[in-house]
């Protein structure tokens, strides 16, 4: 019966795929995997009738186990119906529908089996075996084999349909959890932007009357940041070039605020602009740098920033000479506080912000993630 049960789950083996194929294809799959476990079993029984000196009878084999397997496989849908009412209603409700199941089932069987029996054996075709004979071996060893294959083919199709319904919220978790993460996401962000919003009007109130043309210039490089921005606002990562031209953007508006008092350096590998990071990863640890280190340092700063690929990991390092951190301790704000969350969020473990400080003076942030190619 291992056959006919292995067949079984051919004949159901779509229903439990994430996308089912056409309905052809199932049947034509099913037929193919029942036809070719009667051949199997035709062969089989032939070679047995040789060995034991008689003749093989090769045609009556092939249709015997034909029709026997081709039954099985138009009774598996039935199978599968009687499944799916005897759930749901305990165990009283299952002993009602497939106690009469299995015996109605069985008893169509070998109903079947005597029809083919009576075509294939009857007067003038094999006259060794009468029908009374074939009726004893069909009550005393059939019929008890057709309720058990019942049972069989029960317990496969009731163990396929829980591994799919298993499969099915396994697949719904995973898009609520996405979902959760996405949104999760966009409001770290939408907490990050006004933030930044906010700083960058409060320089540009302080240069309106000091200064309006650099007041003037600082919004218009708020406006092409806000552009390139918005362009990405629901790409949870990007290509680090595209990141870079954020960047730039952002490091324009400063070099407004602090003129000479700020230079920049950019070393960026040529091997990590096509790598995919998460959108507005580097801004932040700038805007921490800016405020935190250098404005208040006395004198001119140097921000460097730069980028490494070291195998499957990319390494993002934000430097500045600026006041280094407190005595006190790390003091994480908003920027640097998103960025853990939104790193944890994308990868995991897979993924650490550290702040550490830099001999001589300083502060240095660098961002460890996986190395992958941005796909558009």
């Amino acid at each position: 019966m291992s056959e006919s049960t292995a067949a079984t789950i051919a004949s159901e083996h779509p229903a439990s795929m994430p996308v089912e194929p056409p309905r052809l294809k199932n049947w034509a799959l099913a037929f193919g995997f029942w036809t070719l476990l009667a051949l199997s079993y035709a062969l089989s029984g032939g070679l047995s009738s040789i060995s034991e000196g008689y003749p093989p009878g090769w045609l009556r084999g092939l249709a015997w186990n034909l029709g026997n397997f081709w039954l099985w496989m138009a009774l598996v849908p039935l199978v599968g119906w009687l499944g799916r009412r005897g759930t749901g209603g305990g165990w009283r409700r299952f002993c009602l529908v497939h106690i009469p199941g299995a015996l109605a089932v069985a008893m169509t069987q070998m109903l079947a089996h005597l029809v083919l029996f009576w075509w294939l054996c009857g007067p003038g075709r094999m006259p060794v075996r009468t029908l009374g004979q074939y009726l004893h071996m069909e009550l005393a060893y059939s019929y008890h084999l057709a309720v058990l294959t019942y049972w069989i083919i029960l317990v496969v199709l009731r163990g396929m349909e829980s591994q799919r319904r298993l499969r099915g919220e396994r697949l719904r978790n995973a898009q609520l959890e996405t979902q959760l993460a996405q949104s999760q996401l966009q409001a770290l962000r939408m907490q990050l932007q006004p933030h930044f919003l906010f700083n960058t009007l409060n320089a540009i109130s302080a240069l309106a009357l000091a200064d309006p043309l650099q007041a003037r210039l600082m919004i218009a490089r708020l406006s092409d940041f806000l552009r390139l921005t918005l362009e990405e606002r629901h790409a949870p990562q990007v290509p680090l070039s595209r990141e870079l031209e954020f960047l730039a953007c952002y490091l324009g508006i400063q070099q407004v605020r602090f003129q000479d008092r700020l230079s920049t350096e950019m070393d960026v590998d040529d091997d990590t602009l096509v790598a995919s990071v998460p959108n507005l990863i580097l801004q932040p640890l700038v805007e921490n740098a800016l405020r935190h280190g250098l404005q208040d340092k006395p004198g001119a700063g140097t921000l460097r920033v730069s980028t490494r690929r070291d195998g499957d990991r990319l390494q993002l390092r934000v430097d500045d000479d600026g006041l280094g951190l407190p005595p006190a301790g790390t003091l994480e704000g908003i920027g640097l506080g998103n960025t853990r969350s939104r790193l944890r969020m994308l990868f995991g473990d897979a993924a650490r912000l550290e702040l550490s400080a830099i001999p001589g003076g300083g502060t240095r942030v660098e961002v460890h993630l996986p190395y992958t190619e941005h796909v558009a």
